[in-house]
């Protein structure tokens, strides 16, 4: 007899987990760079499509098609018999959809810290690899009926099988690429490399928060009791709270660290905090999920600072430290934590010794298995795009895409040009043989029509623009031209900034330069009301500078002088 409950608790479960895809997507496309967005989109398309008939091909019977110790069976396209291991009321291709959602999630981690840099056809080949063998084997010992399982290991909804996977062949995979090119400097010292949408990578945490309700709220797989409706009401209670106070405790310690409160470290804390609370948060209390959030908190920027510092391993979205680090300590904490066994409730140290056993064990298994494909793939097909084609982006050059984002403009690639340079061998610009720039074509000795015409180029502040547009009106400018530059004077920029621990060098200031043409209006005229506006006394305020105009010319008309700047009115 199936549960209709029971049943439709799963498949929700199935969808909102398989959603989890697209705050993935949004989160690493927000998280790096413009140019490499459109590669990012279809990797965690195709985590999914790739996943979805490996994992049924192959994956599920690995992982449920019997009880031994190590491997469950082989049972390509789900033949057989699994009676034994189906949740109580739920149908077989219910079970095998919310299992199939769960592998594309373990899947779809190792992208953002391989982001950037990847060949796409390793990609693809890798994320099979994943989700054929590497995770339905651990899987198996975890939830299959494996070794794990029969001593005890409590791993609810997946901070080890699924995230701690994920997290170690992500590691594995950032170090054997490398750093993207200009992550360090000279010196070795960290760049920032800031990502391109912090308002994408924002809705990628919120879709991500609100779909793991389904990941671990729906891992109960059942609807059809007290007992499954309060402990459903408990794990929606301990997700929430893990992930909402770790994000309060990264904000705070970034704040004390950096002197302010980092945005994308925290909106990683919420993560943390989920990943982390995976594992027990059918078996903790509240104060426990609470505890457990903290942690988390506490670990991320310790763990983002030390991959990108000590390790140098460069890992653009900070999976390693969310779903590596994280997921480990949450599935150890849960030794500490569990209200049944838990080393603070009277249960000793047995249970959490299994918890310590199995995560050492499963991480010993990916790292194995991972950097095996990931060596066959750097000295076959290789791993890495070449420098330029890195330094062009992976849209242009791997898809053809000329830009995820037709239509707008974006800051450009700051990456420096020495270390550009070092990375494609060619020559720095300092050294480069300089152009001669040819003379000008219109070249009048008087200004044109007697009239003497003055250019002045004002670079201000983007936001001081309206109220400097509005003045120049009110004195009789009718005309004007702006432009979105990019620079800085002497003091280099404001350099007192970081971004996920890391210091952020903005040598190069957004600012907006307003032309203007004036013939009859005294120029001081113009000088002073621009001065007063937008003078604040503090550097950065701008520059005025001012030209002699020797002639203009109308395309439309062909109008020259003084007339061509006069517009017809009707």
């Amino acid at each position: 007899m199936y549960s209709a409950v029971n049943t439709i608790w799963v498949l929700l479960g199935a969808a909102l987990v398989f959603f989890m895809q697209a705050g993935f997507a949004m989160c690493e496309a927000g998280f790096t760079r413009a140019k490499n967005t459109g590669n990012i989109l279809m990797k965690n398309l195709m985590d999914f499509c790739i996943g979805t008939p490996t994992y049924w091909l192959l994956g599920f019977g690995l992982m449920f098609g019997g009880a031994g110790a190590i491997i469950g069976g082989l049972d390509p396209m789900v033949l057989g018999d699994y009676s034994d291991i189906l949740p109580a009321g739920v149908p077989l291709f219910a079970f095998l959809i919310f299992q199939t959602v769960f592998c594309a999630t373990a899947a779809t981690i190792v992208s953002g810290s391989m982001a950037e840099r990847t060949k796409f056809i390793s990609y693809c080949i890798y994320s099979f690899c994943i989700s054929a063998f590497i995770y339905p084997v651990s899987g198996h010992w975890i939830w299959g009926g494996g070794w794990l399982s029969q001593l005890g290991f409590h791993d609810f909804a997946g901070s080890t099988a699924v995230h701690m996977v994920g997290g170690v062949c992500a590691c594995i995979g950032a170090a054997i690429l490398g750093p993207r090119i200009g992550k360090y400097d000279k010196d070795g010292k960290p760049r920032a490399i800031i990502g391109h949408n912090l308002s994408l990578g924002a809705l990628g945490v919120f879709i991500l928060w609100f779909c793991w309700f389904g990941f671990n709220g729906c891992s109960t797989v059942a609807m059809d009791s007290d007992e499954a409706m309060v402990s459903a009401g408990l794990i929606f209670v301990n997700t929430n709270l893990a992930a909402a106070v770790a994000s309060c405790v990264t904000m705070i310690y970034t704040w004390l660290r950096y002197k302010k409160p980092d945005v994308g470290m925290t909106l990683n804390a919420a993560l943390a905090g989920l990943v982390a609370i995976t594992a027990g948060c059918d078996a903790v209390s509240p104060t426990g999920a609470a505890l457990i959030g903290v942690a988390a908190g506490l670990l991320l920027p310790i763990s983002v600072n030390f991959f990108d510092s000590v390790a140098k391993i460069d890992d653009p979205v900070g999976a390693i430290s969310v779903h590596g680090v994280c997921g480990a300590a949450g599935t150890i904490l849960t030794g500490l934590f569990a209200v049944d066994g838990g080393v603070f409730y009277g249960g000793g140290f047995h249970f959490f010794a299994i918890q310590c056993l199995g995560v050492l064990a499963t991480a010993v298994w990916a790292s194995v298995m991972i950097t095996i494909v990931f060596l066959i793939l750097k000295n076959t097909i290789g791993l890495r795009v070449s420098a330029e084609e890195e330094l062009k982006g992976l849209d242009i050059t791997e898809h053809g895409l000329p830009s995820a984002y037709g239509g707008f403009a974006f800051v450009y690639d700051d990456t420096p040009a020495d270390l550009v340079a070092e990375a494609t061998g060619a020559v720095p610009v300092k050294e480069a043989v300089p152009v001669e720039v040819a003379a000008s074509v219109v070249e009048p000795s008087v200004p044109a029509g007697g009239v003497k015409m003055t250019k002045i180029d004002i670079l201000c502040k983007m936001e001081r623009f309206d109220a400097l547009k509005r003045a120049m009106f009110d004195i009789g400018i009718t005309g004007m031209t702006a432009v979105n530059v990019m620079g800085c004077g002497e003091q280099r920029g404001k350099t007192e900034g970081y971004f996920r621990g890391a210091k952020v060098e903005a040598t190069m200031l957004p600012s907006i330069q307003v032309s203007i043409v004036v013939s009859k209006l005294p120029v001081s005229l113009v000088v002073n009301t621009a001065r007063k506006v937008l003078y604040t006394g503090n550097i950065g305020d701008g520059k005025i500078f001012i030209y002699n105009v020797e002639n203009v010319v109308k395309v439309r008309t062909g109008e020259q002088g003084y007339d061509a700047l006069q517009d017809d009115v009707n």
